[in-house]
């Protein structure tokens, strides 16, 4: 099935989730574990073939939800196909069917407590690091490349944060070359953002889609805005 696109994604209008990095993510406030193992089991008996599209954390007093169809069809510019990691249109079926779920049982969604984050290395030499990246985060090499068109370390089991090489030139050490990618709902960017730099942080640059901070010794994280689902 073909990936979607964001203007796919926020037609769904999907109240209760947000696309965060390449998946939909959703958090459940719940009374306490036994409510939240209690709603990932009635998700599992009411929902339709869920498969592997769904990954559920179980925390006390909340869900942690990620959809995301692990052979999405992703089309270049030459007309060639790649299977990736993305969202396609059966997780939005998914998403709305396990939103009335949530709903029955009286799990008050919390998109401001949502996050996902990515490790990104500043690299010259990406194809040559990213095997030695991919057995030291994971064991082997079976995450390089899985579920991109690059050389990203995406681990299966879902151990370590992914991992993606950003292309720089050539430079001499030292200099920042890991940096946080940080995913959060666009309704509650603003408020995130205040907050780091409440806590002595400092706005290095905005741009459409992400801002860059930096903490008081110049380490930057980028803080990317997700689809507006809700607006």
């Amino acid at each position: 099935m073909d990936m979607i696109g964001g203007d796919q994604i926020t037609a769904a209008r999907l109240t209760d989730w947000r696309k965060l990095a390449q998946g939909l993510h959703a958090r459940y406030v719940v009374d306490d574990f036994a409510s939240g193992a209690a709603l990932v089991a009635a998700v599992g008996e009411a929902v339709d073939d869920v498969g592997d599209h769904l990954r559920a954390t179980v925390g006390d007093g909340f869900v942690d939800l990620r959809l995301i169809s692990l052979d999405a069809v992703y089309r270049d510019g030459d007309g060639g196909e790649h299977v990736v990691e993305w969202v396609t249109q059966r997780d939005l079926d998914l998403a709305a069917q396990i939103t009335a779920v949530a709903a029955g049982l009286g799990a008050r969604p919390d998109p401001a407590g949502l996050a996902a984050v990515e490790l990104a290395l500043d690299t010259a030499h990406g194809d040559e690091v990213a095997r030695f990246w991919s057995a030291l985060l994971t064991g082997g090499d079976e995450a390089l490349g899985r579920g991109t068109i690059g050389n990203d370390v995406r681990d299966a089991q879902g151990r370590v944060p992914y991992l993606w090489f950003q292309e720089t030139e050539e430079h001499e050490a030292p200099r920042q070359r890991f940096h946080l990618d940080i995913f959060v709902p666009r309704d509650h960017a603003e408020a995130r953002i205040a907050a780091a730099v409440a806590a002595g942080g400092t706005v290095v640059s905005e741009n459409d889609g992400y801002t860059i901070l930096a903490d008081r010794d110049g380490n930057q994280a980028c803080v990317n805005l997700s689809s507006p689902l809700a607006e």
